[in-house]
């Protein structure tokens, strides 16, 4: 079965080749990725997966076709991504015919493939990687007339791509059931790829434990609840700080969090780094007010770690209350901190929650698993039959 992989962001793939999912997907199926990259030259990109990487870089069954996002600005670059969407699955298509296209994101590079789609003859898969009616919770509490409008524009693309596609992946059950008229829309339902063979157990060798926040943007991620709720018990827990990972431009206009000297802001690392101060921490915390999974709670729990997530998009679907971490209302400081209480200060409890995690991460959402649920998706997409359609 051959596919063609049109991503929307433009974070670079892993440069072990062995850590990449299309190398592992290379059991089952052969293909096409066509990745933008927020580089803006040839030289940069081989800089960073080898001499040679440039136009092209094979994994496995897979030959990866970059697009230089930050060549140009504004418009012009999505005026650019589209043309390099068009013009290089029409080139690939007559090379050998594309059995199923698989898009990453409802909005324009799910439109774009819906397009490519009519032209191609393909079958179309769109992967659905958020709460679609929760978008315009981006940025402030009350949204604006532009929230407004960027939520019409995802809610367009969202029933063009959808009604287009073949399939839909959706990351939890219940995820479209803001939408009744795309219920129809035969899906399946599974987790992202996490790595989860090769992320290391907790070791605790962190001297000073930390309570970690890996994402952003701001409040869409509920950094601000959990620096209210930090702020809040850490004179009861004197040997915690707490850890952000991402780009928090945020908190320098946030007088109650600026300069905290227990509060450290960690911006971009590479992977390995990130997954590192994953294994280290003492509990994860998701406290998203929109998410359609949230891949880090695989990855903490890989590593064993407790994780507290808020209850919103998959992430009900990724803790079991009470059993590998806790869930808590969206938006809800207070609730956020009772839980926080309860793993910081009763470390059985902590290790229990990690352990029970840990298990989950290898029994159901392991690399193995993710591969054939894909694999599966695609061929159901491609013969027509109802495999995953359970909601």
């Amino acid at each position: 079965m051959r596919i063609l992989y049109i991503h929307a962001t433009f974070t670079p793939p892993p440069v072990d080749i062995q850590a990449d999912r299309f190398f592992l997907l290379s059991r089952r199926l052969e293909g096409e990725i066509l990745q933008p990259l927020w580089f803006d030259s040839p030289a940069k990109v081989e800089s960073r997966f080898g001499p040679g990487s440039y136009p092209t870089r094979l994994c496995g069954k897979f030959r990866y076709h970059w697009f230089l996002g930050w060549k140009y600005t504004g418009l012009r670059r999505k005026v650019e991504l589209l043309r390099f969407y068009f013009s290089k699955a029409l080139e690939l298509h007559r090379e050998r015919p594309i059995d199923c296209i698989v898009v990453y994101s409802h909005q324009l590079s799910g439109v774009a493939a819906s397009l490519v789609k009519l032209l191609t003859g393909s079958k179309l898969v769109v992967e659905i990687a958020t709460s679609p009616e929760l978008v315009h919770l981006t940025d402030r509490p009350s949204p604006v007339f532009f929230d407004r409008v960027k939520h019409l524009y995802s809610d367009i693309c969202l029933h063009i791509s959808s009604r287009s596609s073949d399939r839909l992946h959706l990351l939890s059950p219940g995820q479209m059931a803001a939408y009744p008229s795309l219920m129809s829309v035969p899906a399946s339902v599974f987790h992202e790829f996490v790595p989860v063979s090769a992320i290391q157990p907790n070791s605790a060798s962190e001297q000073r434990p930390y309570i970690l926040l890996v994402g952003a943007p701001w409040y869409l991620k509920g950094a601000d609840l959990l620096v209210e709720a930090f702020q809040r018990l850490e004179a009861d827990f004197p040997g915690v700080d707490l850890k952000m990972l991402g780009h928090y431009p945020e908190l320098a206009r946030n007088p109650a969090a600026a300069g905290y000297d227990r509060i450290q802001v960690i911006k971009a690392v590479p992977y390995p780094e990130a997954l590192a101060l994953i294994s280290a921490a003492a509990v994860l915390v998701l406290p998203s007010r929109c998410e359609g999974m949230g891949r880090v709670l695989i990855e903490a729990m890989a590593a064993g770690i407790p994780v507290i997530g808020s209850d919103v998009g998959g992430i009900p679907h990724m803790i079991r209350d009470g059993q590998n971490g806790f869930l808590f209302p969206r938006g809800n400081a207070r609730e956020l901190e009772d839980r926080l209480r309860r793993v910081l200060s009763d470390p059985e409890l902590a290790a229990k929650l990690g352990a029970e995690g840990l298990r989950l991460a290898h029994s159901e959402f392991d690399d193995d698993a993710w591969v054939d649920s894909f694999a599966d998706m695609v061929e159901a997409a491609v013969h027509g039959d109802s495999l995953g359609t359970a909601r």
